[in-house]
């Protein structure tokens, strides 16, 4: 459900995706590409893609460029297929965040920011308070920090698996319900692309 005419736009024209475009061009050997040839790129280096998404949700952007079905006008079949997409697409960019490596998470760097910020706290407590009386029950309130820092960090790994395999059999299955309603009639994917982002400067 990412369109890739709109990913080679943007890799193209939207500053966010520069490197991106740098490695683009490596790969063609010209600074200024076409549309036409960056979408070849894509096509043939799914790297660029990867990349292209892995910025995505880095910067809270999603890779998901389709709107919801309108189920006006829609009956039967067509429309609880249409409902059922609808509530894919919904649960599908609430989750999108989890399909980001979690060594790469914004979660990982904010447990060791506030690990740092307990060690500078260690310090300050037992050097500039004179507190070396307490060294030793101090180091114990760090190391038991280091525990609890380390078991959330765990969790949160285990919780961004689950969420990106959650995510994973949600698009498939939303893709399928797509194409089945297409072949049906139903919907036009064409009508759907939301070919720009309104996040973008």
């Amino acid at each position: 459900m990412t369109n890739l005419e709109r990913v080679a736009t943007e890799i193209k024209t939207v500053g966010l995706y520069d490197l991106i475009l740098q490695d683009v061009q490596k790969i063609l050997g010209k600074n200024r590409p076409t549309t036409e040839e960056i979408l070849k790129v894509i096509e043939e280096h799914p790297e660029i893609l990867r990349d292209y998404k892995q910025t995505n949700v880095e910067y809270n952007l999603s890779n998901i460029h389709i709107k919801d079905i309108p189920l006006e006008g829609l009956e039967g079949e067509c429309r609880q297929k249409a409902a059922k997409v609808n509530e894919n697409l919904s649960v599908l960019r609430e989750i999108e965040k989890y399909t980001l490596d979690f060594a790469n998470s914004s979660t990982l760097v904010i447990i060791f920011s506030v690990e740092f910020f307990v060690l500078f706290s260690v310090q300050y407590f037992i050097v500039l308070l004179n507190l070396k009386a307490y060294q030793w029950y101090i180091y114990g309130l760090f190391a038991l920090s280091i525990a609890v820092a380390w078991w959330y960090a765990k969790r949160e790994q285990r919780k961004y698996e689950y969420e990106n395999g959650r995510f994973e059999r949600l698009y498939d299955e939303t893709l399928r319900l797509m194409e089945s309603l297409e072949e049906q009639g139903c919907v036009k994917k064409s009508d759907l692309w939301i070919m720009e982002s309104d996040e973008h400067v």
